[in-house]
């Protein structure tokens, strides 16, 4: 599989995963100008972020591990962009990860890491 049908078949799976425990999907792959988050959801009264990770190997690390402190810094700003343009601040947010590990075209592991991205 090419590197983006990597990644839509990791996003359907992550939401897919993410409704099974509860979260309610509001949009998938929000983009503005300082980048782009997978999904946005609400789970237990809380906005979420989620930034999915998929890889069909671990020749380059797992999925979570190429989540580093530039990408993290970046998913923050992506997230208070979403928040400033639809007034939604007043209320609790998170940025979760959704690691996801591949065989073929099946889920072999998926690791939700919930506030895997604190504040600055």
């Amino acid at each position: 599989m090419k590197p983006k049908e990597v990644g839509a078949l990791g996003e359907k799976i992550a939401r897919d995963f993410l409704r099974k425990r509860g979260y309610k999907i509001i949009e998938s792959n929000y983009r503005c100008p300082q980048g782009e988050i997978d999904i946005i959801a609400r789970n237990k009264g809380s906005l979420v972020f989620i930034e999915v990770k998929t890889r069909t190997g671990t020749d380059l690390g797992i999925p979570e591990e190429s989540v580093n402190a530039q990408k993290q810094a970046k998913l923050r700003q992506v997230a208070l962009s979403y928040l400033q343009k639809h007034h939604d601040s007043s209320g609790d947010w998170r940025i979760d990860v959704v690691a996801i590990e591949l065989d073929v075209t099946r889920p072999k592991r998926i690791n939700l890491i919930k506030n895997a991205v604190g504040e600055d």
